[in-house]
């Protein structure tokens, strides 16, 4: 079965859960056994892992005639494609796009992050996709989160085959309510132009259903999972401490609940001032959180570390004590999961799409944080709970694989093909 998909993010570059979300999805898809997948992404830097699918960046698909020879294309995009392809994809340009601001390739430029102009790369990007479902034959379109639907639409149109869209989050999610009337109005026509959707929780189902007035015969829910870790992250070292490590990693956003941590942790040190909390990630929220902690009076006992990726991430989970979710309204939430495969105790809002599948972990309302401080502080206290749940959710984790979700997939493919 060949499927076309289009994402926006692909380890190791990525900005959040979407890219770690894709690449595990695609890789257990592939495991599955005769699934030949072409993933799409705006701009890819070279270093990404193949194998199990091939990579097409946006920013290297002509949508405009360039006379230029192979040695300049193999110059020019061999560490990122195979020049045969820019050549397949050139003479399947299907209209006249000079208009455009074009490169020397006559392909359209992309950041590859979330700039200032996203609309108009969405929009871009959707251009793009005409040129490549033209190319690349497929059985089935995929397209990943809000930011995709519209290249999904226009391949559809394009090849007559059928469109899954995968809901990794609703505007509903992301602004707690504060919708963009834009954004709602891609989510919303690619929810009504697809043959089927995907959500990544119940939760997210219910939003998809209740608040854009879909039918639930049409979606269906496949959570996420994770990816076995190797023994090189499992077995990093852990440094000497004398305090206790309480972390929250994550974008710092409304969504993900952060003043919530910073209340929860200030609680915490009025009982046990012999811990440390991290917040590692960046987000619109980070100077008033860092402003928050001051006014709280723990400053000295609160870090901020930046964006941490890859290797970094483990390190930091590798180091602590206890991890915490308390996001407001969390469509799944993949890094909890991470936490737990580290060993890592993890504390997580009932508002997230993972707590309906994890049962080694504690749960609390986002808003409660008398429950989360008390949640924290028997784990940093009790060295016997902590030890259960550390050895329990490592056990959880191992049952949660990508594969299993690949399959759910491929069944989801099964059906609107026929």
């Amino acid at each position: 079965m060949k499927a076309l998909m289009f994402g926006w993010e692909f380890p190791p570059h990525i900005l959040g859960g979407l890219g770690t979300a894709s690449y595990g999805l695609t890789k257990g898809m592939h495991a599955n056994g005769n699934m030949d997948i072409t993933f799409v992404i705006p701009k890819p830097w070279g270093d990404e892992e193949r194998g199990f699918a091939q990579i097409i960046g946006a920013c290297n698909t002509p949508v405009a005639w360039r006379d230029v020879s192979w040695d300049y294309v193999q110059q020019r995009l061999g560490k990122y494609m195979d020049p045969q392809l820019y050549f397949d994809l050139r003479s399947h340009i299907y209209a006249d796009f000079n208009n455009m601001r074009l490169n020397d390739l006559g392909c359209i430029e992309f950041s590859g992050r979330y700039p200032d102009n996203l609309l108009e790369e969405i929009n871009n990007y959707s251009i793009v996709a005409g040129v490549i479902a033209r190319t690349i034959p497929c059985d089935v379109i995929h397209s990943h989160d809000w930011l995709t639907y519209p290249a999904g639409i226009h391949a559809k149109n394009v090849t007559g085959k059928p469109l899954v869209i995968h809901v990794h989050a609703t505007d509903f999610d992301r602004s707690r309510g504060n919708v963009n009337p834009a954004v709602f109005a891609i989510e919303k026509d690619g929810m009504m132009n697809a043959d089927h959707i995907i959500t990544v929780s119940n939760l997210t189902r219910r939003t998809v259903i209740e608040k854009y007035g879909i039918n639930p015969d049409k979606v269906t829910t496949v959570h996420n999972a994770v990816i076995p870790l190797s023994d090189e992250l499992l077995n990093l070292p852990v440094h000497d401490k004398k305090e206790k490590v309480v972390t929250f990693l994550g974008r710092i956003t409304m969504q993900k609940g952060p003043e919530y941590f910073v209340e929860a942790a200030a609680k915490v040190l009025k009982k046990d001032h012999n811990v440390r909390f991290v917040m590692a990630g960046s987000g619109d929220m980070m100077d008033e959180m860092i402003r928050l902690a001051a006014r709280r009076g723990i400053a000295d006992k609160f870090h901020f570390t930046g964006f941490l990726r890859g290797k970094e991430v483990y390190e930091m989970l590798k180091n602590s004590d206890v991890y915490i979710m308390p996001s407001v309204s969390e469509p799944f939430g993949i890094s909890p999961l991470e936490a737990m495969q580290m060993g890592v105790p993890s504390i997580i809002s009932k508002q997230s799409g993972c707590a309906e599948i994890l049962t080694n972990v504690i749960k609390t309302d986002y808003w409660d944080v008398d429950a989360m401080a008390d949640a924290i502080h028997a784990l940093i206290s009790y060295p016997a709970l902590h030890d259960q749940l550390k050895e329990q959710g490592i056990e959880e984790m191992k049952g949660i694989t990508w594969e299993k979700a690949g399959k759910k997939v491929i069944d989801i493919y099964n059906k609107v093909i026929a």
